[in-house]
């Protein structure tokens, strides 16, 4: 386990943090021409907008869109339907906004999935064209060394059927995968061992392993080549390390204390190919606006 220190080589300076907001608002990327936001591949996890999309399907999409997202992660599955719609439906939908849908969160449970549900889960996002099909949450009951490692050979399994319709079954962290049990730490003793790295990549969420006391760029360093998927979002607070799912500190990437150009740099190494901002919190109340300022940030300042 990494100390706080290590967490800290990772953040800003505090006092850039705390101008961030201003310096790299809405506003930061305006510069008397208009810039192509999608060029960046910036891609949005609607976990973000879920109570809007619940509501307003296509009209948060075309908000989406607007604000210059690229990609997109779905986090609506359900019985072959994705936010209720078939997969033709919803990736029209996307499409003819200009964006693509990339990726996907869909929880496989801890008692298992039979093989003719996976069969078919894996049918429904190779009909919508997911690249990405990624287990997202473990719950609480389930987090214990005997479900782990009877939930990984599971999704190993389901990483199979995925693979066969050309599918990258992956797995999104939070901070309790690294909660230290009986000398276990389960990210590193038993994800990382027992999946097969050809069935499953991780999405790595910055925020989590960084308030999990994690250095991102280190786990890039030893583990080279695995982690296919980031997930963007920032922090307000340094904190000491801590595993439950507390979500109070989330901030718009940029406005926040997360060093993202230093993890964006190693990007090569880590393996990455696409990148989500998520905003658990929606943004504390204006989920558009957070999004907002998330890819203003990015493609104003983190990846220029």
């Amino acid at each position: 386990m990494k100390t706080s220190q290590n967490r800290r080589d990772f953040l800003k300076i505090s006092s850039a943090g705390a101008l961030g907001i201003m310096a790299l608002g809405p506003m930061a990327c305006t510069t008397g021409t208009a810039v192509d936001k999608k060029s960046f591949g910036v891609g949005l996890q609607l976990y973000s907008i879920r109570d809007a999309m619940d509501e307003d399907v296509p009209g948060s999409l075309q908000k989406v869109s607007d604000l210059g997202y690229k990609y997109l992660e779905m986090a609506g599955y359900s019985d072959g339907m994705f936010y209720g719609h078939t997969p033709a439906e919803f990736k029209k939908m996307a499409n003819d906004l200009g964006m693509e849908v990339l990726s996907s969160h869909t929880m496989v449970e801890a008692e298992g999935i039979t093989l003719d549900n996976a069969k078919i889960m894996a049918d429904a996002h190779a009909e919508l064209g997911v690249k990405y099909c990624v287990q997202p949450w473990v719950n609480e009951p389930d987090r214990n060394i005997e479900s782990y490692k009877k939930m990984i050979g599971d999704w190993n399994e389901v990483g199979k059927i995925m693979k066969e319709a050309g599918i990258q079954f992956g797995y999104h962290n939070h901070n309790f995968e690294f909660l230290n049990i009986d000398g276990i730490v389960p990210y590193y003793d038993l994800f990382l061992p027992e999946m097969d790295p050809d069935l499953i990549t991780m999405e790595i969420d910055l925020y989590w392993v960084t308030k999990a006391g994690q250095d991102p760029v280190e786990m890039f360093n030893k583990y080279p080549g695995r982690f296919q998927l980031f997930h963007l979002k920032d922090m307000y607070t340094e904190t000491e390390p801590y595993f439950d799912v507390i979500k109070d500190d989330i901030s718009p990437v940029g406005a926040g204390l997360i060093d993202f150009k230093r993890v964006m740099a190693a990007k090569e190494k880590a393996g990455m190919k696409h990148f989500f901002v998520e905003d658990d919190n929606q943004g504390n109340g204006k989920p558009f606006e957070g999004i907002g300022t998330s890819i203003n940030n990015i493609t104003g300042d983190i990846l220029v």
